[in-house]
């Protein structure tokens, strides 16, 4: 090696020494900020689905664990449950829980949002916090027309289709976004699964399509 390509060597390590730092830098600095936003994020859409709710308190404890092996088992193993809240009202008492769910089956990849239910089952309204679908087809998913279809229902799964939703648990797919409808219905129906084993009775459909 001569003393050229040594010299070039050292620059090379300098600089790369020296982008880790900044970058590790620039991470503990926004970390935080990014957390807080995120957590703002959260409880925003946690308001959006239960608007009549003053406070959301974790729910104690959360065997997220046990929680996926249930999801697994009913058929929805693309679906996280990630956190479940107990809405509660000015006085401490609950009105349901809200539920964040991540579905791994959206055609872009991933989506996640909140699930509002009431202590009677009603899934009380939905709101997404990530959907990253084509627009003007699966990103149609976050339109009123589509996701206002899960607001005050009170059935055991909802199911998609294509054909024209005629029953009180269908739902109509959008227009080129099956994937998409399906993914959102499902981790609705995640939420309502594993919501149901509070009862006793957890839900024994699961993962199912209608096309």
């Amino acid at each position: 090696m001569n003393k050229q390509m040594g010299k070039e060597i050292l620059v090379l390590f300098i600089i790369t020494l020296t982008a880790g730092l900044l970058l590790g830098l620039v991470y503990a600095v926004t970390k935080e900020p990014i957390a807080a936003a995120q957590e703002e994020k959260k409880q925003e859409a946690y308001q959006s689905v239960f608007e009549d709710a003053a406070s959301f308190a974790p729910l104690e404890p959360f065997d997220q664990e046990a929680c996926t092996a249930i999801l697994t088992e009913a058929g929805y193993e693309k679906d996280v449950i990630d956190e479940v809240c107990l809405a509660l009202d000015t006085s401490g008492e609950q009105l349901g829980y809200c539920f964040t769910v991540t579905s791994k089956e959206a055609y872009g990849g991933s989506l996640q949002l909140a699930v509002g239910i009431r202590l009677d089952g009603t899934v009380n309204r939905i709101e997404f916090l990530s959907l990253s679908e084509t627009m003007g087809l699966g990103m149609e998913a976050k339109q009123p027309d589509f996701y206002e279809q899960f607001s005050g229902k009170q059935v055991t799964e909802f199911l998609c289709t294509k054909s024209g939703a005629t029953g009180e648990n269908e739902i109509d797919a959008l227009s080129g976004a099956t994937i998409t409808s399906n993914a959102v219905t499902n981790a609705v129906n995640s939420a309502l699964c594993y919501f149901n084993t509070f009862n006793g009775t957890p839900s024994e459909a699961g993962g199912g399509t209608n096309e």
